[in-house]
């Protein structure tokens, strides 16, 4: 049998954010490599006794690649699992150009993201009518540096919906970035561990965030939503279940 690598989002935490899709991969995996430091090893409990399980945390890229290959080459089945979905911050685009240098299969399946966990804990919809209709991922600069046309301070000229990964840590500059065109008074909300049963989340706005953040001690692990969708006293139907909206499934009410 031709092995192959698949690349599997692990979801937010929650084992049961885990596709049905990547659950029968990860049983009848040969070998599991997953990212340790993120993802929930609860969700590889469904592997199969003699499967060979690495945590990836303390391993280069190389030592990546070359597990994945030598499996692979023996005809095994090698089930790659990344933190939510692996498109996103996944570090996924260099292990694939180095598999495809070497002539390895692989494909991928995607995962549930952290920042609709983080959504769905907020009980928020990131796409309110005549509030935001788009929604801005993004990270703040750090070790990993950013086009500069992609600085928080100009996606903020934006007014939408943000959703900002690996920057509580820095809170303090993403918060002053974002005062360059946002309203102090816009809210904000940061979910660390979003869908694990330790889930913190706490909410303000641009004024207070900084202080609220630091007051309850989340330093990593956590997302920042910024923007008016967060602010759900005044919510505006959409037209999609307007009764006197007509589209090609259902004709809308006279007046």
């Amino acid at each position: 049998m031709d092995g192959k690598v698949i690349f599997i989002g692990g979801g937010p935490g929650d084992p049961e954010l885990l596709t049905l899709k990547a659950y029968n991969v990860i049983k009848k995996a040969d070998v599991i490599i997953y990212a340790g430091s993120l993802v929930n090893r609860e969700i590889l409990n469904s592997a199969k006794d003699d499967c060979i399980i690495k945590n990836s945390a303390s391993m280069n890229l190389d030592d990546i690649v070359d597990l994945m290959s030598e499996n692979v080459k023996s005809g095994k089945l090698v089930a790659r699992v990344h933190t939510g979905d692996p498109s996103i911050y996944g570090a996924i685009g260099e292990q694939m150009e180095l598999l495809k240098q070497r002539k390895i299969a692989f494909e991928i399946i995607p995962g549930v993201s952290s920042f609709f966990a983080a959504a769905a804990a907020l009980e928020i919809e990131l796409t309110l009518p005549e509030v935001s209709q788009t929604v801005i991922i993004t990270r703040p600069e750090g070790r990993t540096p950013k086009p500069s046309k992609e600085a928080i301070s100009k996606l903020a000229e934006h007014h939408a919906t943000m959703c900002i990964f690996l920057g509580v840590q820095m809170i303090e500059d993403v918060v002053k970035d974002l005062l360059l065109h946002y309203k102090p008074e816009t809210p904000v909300a940061v979910v660390q561990r979003a869908s694990w049963p330790d889930e913190k989340i706490v909410r303000g706005t641009l004024n207070d965030i900084s202080n609220k953040v630091q007051a309850s001690g989340i330093t990593k692990t956590a997302m920042i939503i910024v923007g008016d969708v967060l602010d759900t006293k005044e919510i505006k139907p959409s037209k999609l279940y307007d009764k006197k909206f007509t589209h090609e499934y259902r004709k809308g009410e006279s007046l």
